[in-house]
């Protein structure tokens, strides 16, 4: 652990540990189940707190611990689908803020620390250097045109902060690639700072159109795409997509990467209809799926 004693001392204030309760019959209850925890970053003096959107996702409770051990009530005032950036609002304060960097202050090498809870009171921290700031797409509908790939290994909770060497908030930690190397996934802050009178004004991006949204997971196999999973009720079990479909095309243009199927549909707008062809069982298949919005869908 790299970082100094001194840094870590005067970010750890802004470090936060979630809570979270979330009703059974919620859509994401199956995939996150209903007890939750997190980490989160004060933003901002009067008590926002930036985390990752999975964590609060149709929450109905969430708790705060601070540094201190103190616990308050929170509320959820703000979540993006496309970034996967969300924030919750605790009271009091004036809190200490975590100050964000600039994107053009983080390069590939530089040193980086994440900062993460481990339950209530409890903060871990550790070290790295950015890898990567390429952009990422994901085995489910999401993709970031720049990602931060660090290898430093997360020690907490998801929804933690990565920090420069400066200690600046460089980015909110959202994935672990444990498999691949030891990496993980940090969304860079400023898409939230870009967006945020907008985000905190109306709870979401209002100014974006809405794009479609299907329900499935997949993973590239061979210069194929195939179907890993498709989330209950949602469009895509609903028109007849099963796991282990290889996607051949998708409104007749051929796919091969997670990239292209994904930018495919979100030509689309909810309530429209996308069709797939599909490869199943030595036949090939065509499926038309009838796009939603997924805020809709999780709201």
């Amino acid at each position: 652990m790299n970082a100094s004693v001194s840094l870590l001392h005067s970010v750890l204030p802004t470090s936060v540990s979630l809570q979270v309760g979330v009703p059974a019959g919620h859509p994401s209850a199956g995939i996150l189940g209903t007890d939750r925890m997190g980490s989160g970053t004060i933003v901002d003096g009067s008590g926002i707190v930036l985390t990752v959107n999975y964590v609060v996702l149709g929450a109905d409770k969430i708790e705060a611990t601070l540094p201190d051990g103190s616990i308050v009530s929170a509320d959820l005032v703000a979540q993006d689908f496309y970034s996967g950036l969300a924030a919750i609002k605790i009271p009091g304060g004036p809190y200490l803020a975590a100050q964000a960097a600039a994107p053009a202050d983080l390069h590939p090498g530089q040193e980086v620390f994440i900062l993460a809870s481990s339950g209530n009171s409890g903060r871990r921290v550790n070290s790295g250097a950015v890898f990567s700031l390429e952009a990422f797409d994901a085995f489910w509908e999401y993709r970031l045109e720049r990602s931060i790939i660090a290898t430093a290994m997360n020690p907490g909770l998801g929804g933690g902060a990565l920090f420069s060497n400066q200690g600046k908030l460089v980015g909110v930690v959202s994935l672990d690639f444990n498999e691949v190397g030891r990496f993980t996934l940090a969304i860079p802050v400023e898409l939230f700072f870009e967006h945020r009178d907008e985000l905190l004004q109306y709870g979401r991006r209002v100014t974006r159109p809405p794009r479609a949204w299907v329900g499935l997971y997949c993973h590239v196999l061979r210069n194929h795409v195939v179907v890993a999973g498709v989330l209950p009720n949602g469009p895509a079990e609903g028109a007849g997509l099963k796991p282990g479909d290889v996607v051949l095309s998708v409104d007749g243009v051929e796919v091969h990467d997670r990239r292209t199927l994904y930018e495919h549909l979100w030509a689309h707008r909810p309530g429209e209809a996308i069709r797939f062809q599909v490869f199943r069982n030595n036949n090939v298949r065509e499926i038309s799926v009838e796009g939603t919005d997924a805020e809709e869908f999780f709201a």
